[in-house]
């Protein structure tokens, strides 16, 4: 009887389960064809210089972020299911049927219906799975060709988390049901909330950004000595000095507003602490900024911190002017009589103020959404870029040796190597080797081999025979000198302004060899590997031979280029081998370093594929799930809102009249959160591209980035459309005349 009455169930709400099973199936569709690519049944032929569990295991700990974007997307649908049932389970209650009954028939319910999502999700993941192994491919440089097949683990994982979240997620309706009072089923969807001013969001967000900025000023405390260092240029103190005093502001304020008895409110609070965030994010924005410009040695720590809270003055800001608008809407209607009772104004105003409190909270919580979503799917494709053009600069040797002297003391501790383990390795493996250069650096001054300041770093020179071998190689066509005279070679993310500046100040160079003049072609800035400059300079000097056995020699590189490419297998044991022998961090204080292009584009190659697939992939999942809620949030009340336009129209409203508020409710639902987030989304991506700018001159060019803004802005602005226009029609529909 039951599975009779569940079955008829699901056909009589077949309107419903419509939206409940597609957007399942979607979930589905995507969490198998990801999970597919870590199965152990997943074998692509990459070649014998790639290793494919790398990536693999990279995106088993993706999935567990997907799972957690998938989890929220089923939680939200089942809570649409569920509200849109509401009515119906009371009709059951008023016949006499047992709530507890009920509770387990919906869970039945859901529980089938997702099943038979979660098959048709499988066959379709299946298929998407090949698109992601074709992208996969295309990276790889493998040629692709069309496999349908489902692997068992992967079908398994699937059942199983699916499974899991279902019962997961009925457990929880069964209790929810049982718990509720059938008076409140049938009137739910006619009463308003509480008012915005008792709402505890905004309260819970304005204390938690309050100690995040008692450690902000914390932190500007431990720093400012750097405030008081006549060292530092002007910029760089002002910078301490904004990250000390604004958040001793913001505190001071809220310390006021807590005191003063006029004050003391939550909207009062806010219309100060605005500014003191804006204030806040400046000063937190600087530091990056102001580090690059004056490579200033913060550390990695210091500066991620200051992203947290930059990020965390973002977040607030957005919560904060939401609600303050939202408040905005309740005075215009208390304040401007005239125009709240004109028209239907206060039809419209008392539809949106019905449910403002929870509107806000999630309307705050879609606007951050959105704003990484954006920045997800404009940055991912840049990151990959950068990190292969910056591959192909860094990994132009099939194996680059290198050697650092910076935290070598004494003269008598530099070790000039030749590094004959590595040619027994060749010799023993049976590798082909086309091309071989050791090539020492020098310092141009033996005086100045204890200068180890940041910004007064000695830059290092190489032999023109030397260099002209590691050109030969690179086929790039010699350079000739002048007795006298000496070139520069530049890195690729050295600034045009930078290089002509040192070079405008530098027409000669004092060596232990004598003065040296620059020569009619003073810099080249050919690509030429990463290790050949120091860790705090950009380019290296070019000296004639005969200078170059004058001077001191710091440093021991070498530059090999095999026949074939190196096996993955080789190429890790021969990096284990060297660092046996050479260990990074020697005794000596010298530190060494081996560089192998198999496992550098081995590892570039996976970890770009991975970062792009997830980032744009969570970026559109991101947007989705934001208009999805958006347009849900308006489908729920469906019945609150039917009767309510039904109530209007018996006042005499025509149909334009309803349909312009029907749309002018939906513009600010839609509108409200979408509009902001792309106001933060501009800003933060503005600050992004300066902050990084030579980066992506030289390795992306900012024609790319503005192809990504483009199609970013196309891909959203239809699938805004598509969630505005089609929520339009249903609402439209529904408080129809009938």
């Amino acid at each position: 009887m039951y599975t009779r009455l569940v079955w008829n169930n699901i056909r009589r709400a077949a309107r419903d389960y419509v939206v409940y099973v597609v957007t399942l199936t979607v979930c589905v569709m995507l969490f198998y064809a990801f999970l597919s690519i870590s199965s152990n049944w997943y074998h692509p032929d990459l070649g014998m210089e790639y290793d494919f569990t790398l990536l693999s295991d990279g995106m088993k700990l993706a999935i567990g972020v997907v799972s957690l974007l998938l989890l929220f997307l089923i939680c939200h649908v089942n809570r649409y299911m569920l509200r849109a049932r509401q009515r119906d389970f009371a009709v059951l209650a008023v016949m006499g049927m047992e709530q507890r009954v009920i509770a387990w028939l919906f869970f039945a319910e859901t529980f089938f219906v997702g099943m038979i999502a979660v098959a048709g999700g499988i066959l379709g993941g299946a298929v998407v799975s090949q698109f992601i192994t074709a992208m996969l491919m295309r990276i790889y440089e493998r040629a692709y060709q069309f496999q349908w097949m489902l692997f068992p683990d992967t079908v398994g994982w699937t059942f199983l988390f699916f499974g899991v979240c279902f019962l997961v997620i009925g457990l929880c309706n069964v209790c929810m049901i049982r718990k509720t009072a059938i008076i409140e089923m049938l009137t739910a969807n006619r009463r308003n909330e509480p008012e915005l001013k008792k709402s505890r969001w905004m309260p819970a967000v304005t204390a938690c950004y309050l100690l995040l900025t008692v450690w902000m000023l914390e932190t500007g405390i431990q720093k400012i000595y750097f405030y008081y260092d006549p060292r530092f240029p002007l910029p760089m103190r002002l910078m301490f000095g904004m990250n000390l005093l604004f958040p001793a502001v913001t505190l001071l304020w809220a310390t006021f507003c807590a005191v003063s008895k006029k004050r003391r409110n939550i909207f009062a609070l806010l219309w100060g602490l605005v500014p003191c965030a804006l204030c806040n994010t400046l000063g937190a924005a600087s530091v990056a900024l102001v580090q690059k410009e004056f490579y200033l040695s913060l550390g990695a720590e210091l500066l991620n911190q200051y992203l947290m809270f930059l990020v965390a003055d973002v977040q607030f800001l957005i919560c904060a002017v939401i609600c303050l608008l939202s408040r905005a809407i309740g005075l215009w209607k208390e304040k401007v009589r005239a125009h709240t009772y004109s028209g239907c104004n206060l039809f419209f105003f008392g539809q949106l103020l019905s449910k403002l409190a929870t509107t806000t909270k999630t309307m705050s919580v879609i606007c951050m959404t959105l704003v990484a979503a954006v920045f997800l799917f404009v940055v991912a494709p840049v990151l990959t870029q950068w990190s292969f053009g910056y591959l192909d600069s860094r990994s132009m040797y099939d194996v680059q040796i290198s050697s650092d002297y910076h935290n070598v003391y004494d003269e008598r501790d530099l070790r000039m190597g030749d590094y004959k383990e590595v040619t027994e390795f060749f010799r023993e493996q049976g590798i082909a080797v086309e091309a071989d250069v050791t090539v020492p650096l020098y310092l141009p001054q033996r005086e100045r081999f204890h200068d180890r300041e940041k910004l007064d770093f000695p830059a290092v020179a190489i032999s023109l025979g030397d260099y002209n071998a590691i050109r030969e190689m690179l086929g790039l066509s010699p350079v000739r000198l002048g007795e006298t005279e000496f070139t520069t070679q530049w890195h690729l993310a050295a600034e045009g302004e930078e290089r002509e500046e040192f070079l405008r100040n530098n027409k000669s160079v004092s060596t232990d060899a004598g003065e040296l003049t620059a020569a009619a072609t003073p810099y080249y800035d050919d690509a030429m590997g990463e290790n050949l400059y120091n860790r705090y300079t950009r380019f290296i000097y070019v000296f004639p031979d005969a200078v170059c056995e004058k001077l001191l020699a710091v440093n021991q590189n070498r530059y090999i280029m095999t026949t074939e490419p190196i096996s993955y297998a080789q190429a890790g044991a021969l990096a284990q081998a060297f660092s046996a022998e050479y260990a990074e961090y020697a005794e000596d204080g010298m530190e060494y370093s081996i560089r192998l292009r198999t496992l550098q584009v081995n590892s570039a190659k996976g970890s770009g594929f991975l970062m792009e697939s997830m980032m744009i992939y969570g970026a559109v999942v991101l947007m989705v799930i934001c208009l999805m809620i958006l347009s849900l949030q308006q489908l729920l009340d469906l019945d609150q809102h039917r009767y309510r336009f039904g109530v209007l129209r018996k006042l005499g409203a025509d149909e334009k009249t309803i349909g312009t508020l029907v749309f002018r409710q939906l513009g600010v639902w839609f509108g409200l959160p979408v509009v902001l987030a792309i106001l933060v989304s501009a800003v933060i991506l503005a600050y992004f591209l300066q902050t990084v700018s030579v980066e992506i001159a030289a390795y992306v060019g900012m024609g790319a980035v503005g192809a990504q803004i483009l199609k970013t802005v196309g891909i959203f602005l239809v699938l805004f459309l598509a969630y505005f226009l089609s929520t339009r029609m249903l609402f439209r529909r529904a408080v129809a005349k009938r």
